[in-house]
């Protein structure tokens, strides 16, 4: 290597990397997104910490009829996508609070509720500390219905609740239904029982006897058998046979569940009703079609002639339904 190659400066060049700017939407997006995340949790938590009433509230809040109007000084223009809303005049909320006020009427209160969460607990509390009932926890199903809290006694083919056939009132379910009475009174409410058979014909009874009066007659010995145990009589509102007309859900009807008998404890409103069941107004009449109050109108001498004309017609106008 010659001397002049030595003294050559080494020179090395860097390329400069520019990197664009990518812009600031994605922050937008972020922010929008961290929003709606801490709504959501604040929504969730003010829920969590309202009463069943207020949460309610909101609901019915929520469903109300949408009202797409635009007003101008005294006029309403009503758009034609309006729903209209549960009072003679959709701009006013006065029918939706009605709606919702009786709901809130005929819905239970939470006193109730935990009035008949407590029953519950002491009837379960009562077997489960008598050894001769606490094989009998799986026979029974309490769940709350539209009338009140419902109390299933439920049959079983390796221990039925009756004799084969009668209202004959097995050891076990006398001994369930009287330790059941004195915790019955200490609610003011009324009862209603009612007792249910399978499809299964009641057998060499020649028609006079069938599963309606078993269903009743069995209702009526669990009423005998409640009233031995202690139960107030007067607290008895209803006392029925259904027979194999009410199956439970997802089964069958000549299931052996469906031998049952259920007490139902009635809301209050629920008792008022029964005692004084309303009647419609004799005023209002069936609905009648156009068709129908033009065959009937004018005289009566024209409706015969008015109907045969209308019969031909119908069976000489060309149908599309397959044969």
């Amino acid at each position: 290597m010659s001397s002049a190659d030595q003294r050559r400066p080494i020179i090395i060049r860097r390329k400069k990397v520019v990197h664009r700017h990518h812009g600031g939407s994605w922050k937008i997006a972020l922010a929008d997104f961290m929003t709606a995340l801490m709504a959501l949790f604040l929504v969730m938590w003010i829920l969590s910490s309202s009463s069943r009433e207020t949460r309610e509230g909101v609901a019915d809040y929520f469903s109300m009829p949408l009202l797409a109007s635009m007003t101008n000084g005294d006029s309403v223009a009503m758009s034609p996508q309006v729903i209209p809303g549960g009072g003679p005049d959709v701009t006013s909320q006065q029918g939706e609070r009605m709606r919702i006020d009786l709901k809130r009427q005929t819905r239970p209160s939470e006193q109730q509720r935990r009035a008949f969460r407590n029953l519950q607990q002491r009837i379960e509390l009562a077997i489960q500390q008598d050894p001769k009932l606490r094989g009998l926890r799986d026979q029974l199903r309490f769940d709350m219905t539209q009338e009140g809290l419902r109390i299933q006694l439920l049959d079983d083919e390796q221990r039925p609740m009756f004799a084969l056939g009668s209202d004959r009132v097995a050891p076990y379910l006398r001994d369930l239904l009287r330790t059941m009475a004195p915790l019955l009174n200490d609610l003011p409410n009324d009862l209603s029982i009612s007792g249910h058979t399978d499809s299964l014909a009641y057998l060499n009874s020649n028609g006079s006897y069938s599963n309606w009066e078993l269903s009743s007659d069995r209702a009526n010995a669990s009423r005998r058998e409640l009233i031995g145990g202690g139960l107030d009589s007067d607290k008895l509102l209803r006392v029925a046979g259904l027979a194999d007309q009410v199956v439970m859900p997802d089964t069958q009807a000549d299931d052996p569940i469906n031998r049952r008998i259920e007490l139902v404890v009635l809301f209050p409103s629920v008792a008022e009703l029964i005692r004084h069941p309303g009647t419609l107004d004799p005023r209002s009449t069936p609905p009648t079609s156009n068709d129908n109050r033009a065959l009937m109108a004018g005289p009566l001498e024209n409706i015969e002639a008015r109907f045969q004309g209308a019969l031909a017609n119908a069976t000489t106008a060309p149908s599309d339904e397959p044969h």
